[in-house]
């Protein structure tokens, strides 16, 4: 039978783009470069008004623990994966989710570029039952079992969200760069460890593994508590999903794309959503 679920804050900011809200997810990494393996870093998750600033409340995953009682919404959160360079996938270490940010550590043992994601991913459906409006969410393959027969109104939705930042232990590499092929992704041309002020960088988006084109992305740099001007940068895919962006200085950097149009592949459902959320760091010249 249909099962209602109540949805998280940050799960119901799967809907529509996080540059048109006023909270923004985010992961931040301790560090991006690092002279070598054998090290540690730290990654913060929140969502907050002032980016990388951790003021709201803290970003949810699945794989981490349970939020304390006094953080507000309901969900089970993003799952987290950590891809190391040779492709295998790891575990969060010391694992935590405070008031206002959640806060694992990662080992970094091998020599080349980690894949830090945050993932949310499934079938969202809101209908009719009488006058009484009800929805429900789940994976593709539940809602394949559902019985909708009694339902009017019914409106399916497949979503997906992507946040990630990237990390590299002594020599950059490319294995954890390659497209998983599910929902909205960034397929770096300029590699994400490698970006310096003043230059210009190169991307394509990518939605089920093909061009994403005249997608808006939007790229902020941290810190805008402390000026007047929020500074975005806003550019727009080609045909091919490709994008350049110059950066202005140095500084943490946030870019945001969302994605929708009326092409799922999963029968019953008409439309698909997907989001992308990066954390790029952008060293002096």
């Amino acid at each position: 039978m249909r099962r209602s679920l109540k949805w998280s804050l940050v799960a119901l900011g799967l809907l529509v783009p996080l540059s048109a809200q006023a909270h923004r997810s985010w992961l931040l990494p301790s560090a991006t470069v690092l002279s070598g393996p054998n090290v540690w870093v730290t990654i913060d998750a929140a969502v907050s008004n002032s980016l990388f600033v951790f003021e709201h409340f803290p970003l949810r995953l699945a794989n981490i623990g349970p939020a304390p009682d006094s953080v507000g919404g309901r969900g089970r959160g993003a799952d987290l994966v950590i891809t190391a360079p040779d492709g295998s996938q790891l575990e969060a270490q010391n694992g935590a989710i405070g008031r206002y940010r959640s806060t694992f550590d990662i080992e970094l043992k091998q020599a080349g570029t980690y894949k830090i994601a945050a993932i949310t991913e499934g079938v969202f459906a809101r209908y009719k039952v009488g006058k009484d409006t009800k929805r429900w969410r789940g994976t593709a393959e539940e809602f394949a079992k559902q019985d909708f027969s009694k339902a009017e109104d019914l409106v399916a939705s497949a979503m997906t969200r992507r946040m990630e930042t990237f990390v590299t232990a002594g020599r950059p590499t490319t294995e954890t760069l390659k497209p998983t092929g599910r929902g909205l992704e960034l397929e770096p041309i300029t590699h994400p460890n490698d970006l310096v002020a003043e230059s210009t960088a190169s991307f394509r988006m990518l939605m089920d593994n093909e061009p994403a084109a005249d997608v808006k992305v939007t790229i902020i740099r941290g810190g805008e508590r402390y000026r007047d001007d929020l500074g975005a940068i806003e550019v727009k895919t080609d045909s091919d999903g490709k994008f350049t962006v110059t950066w202005p200085e140095p500084g943490m950097y946030w870019l945001e794309a969302g994605f929708r149009d009326e092409k799922s592949k999963i029968k019953g459902v008409k439309e698909r959503r997907a989001g992308y959320v990066a954390t790029l760091e952008v060293l002096p010249p």
